[in-house]
């Protein structure tokens, strides 16, 4: 269940408008430093990948979680197997955005389709009515 919250975070910082131009500034900070410390540190923001290693050890931290063994070797494992099943929380609610994202576009175009159809009929019924009058 930790996880979750790992992943929550996560995706958020790194995919959601509500923080995208702290994001983009990353992203170019992380290109544009000269520094090679620097510019891994500002790309830590943009993927949800390597934000999730310091998600989860902030969560390691304030909840004291351990797996398997107690003392460092249980934060370690702990640690990996969070950011592995956080990862795969993100990489599922990123395919169901991608899904419901290529239905969205689907149903546009049938919408699209139908009202070009629409005024098609409705030009065809006109010409009709004007050859019948």
């Amino acid at each position: 269940m930790l996880a979750l919250p790992i992943a929550s975070i996560a995706w958020t910082v790194t995919h959601e408008e509500v923080f995208r131009e702290p994001r983009e500034w990353c992203a170019a900070r992380s290109h544009d430093c000269r520094f090679l410390a620097l510019r891994k540190f500002f790309y830590l923001f943009t993927c949800e990948y390597c934000f999730s290693h310091w998600v989860t050890a902030f969560f390691l931290v304030v909840t004291r979680f351990t797996l398997l063994y107690s003392g460092w070797r249980g934060y370690l494992v702990a640690g990996f197997a969070l950011v592995w099943i956080a990862n795969i929380y993100m990489s599922f609610f990123g395919r169901l955005r991608l899904d419901i994202r290529e239905e969205r576009a689907e149903i546009a175009v049938k919408e699209k389709e139908a009202e070009a159809k629409q005024i098609t009929d409705d030009v065809a019924k006109r010409a009709h009515l004007r050859k019948l009058v």
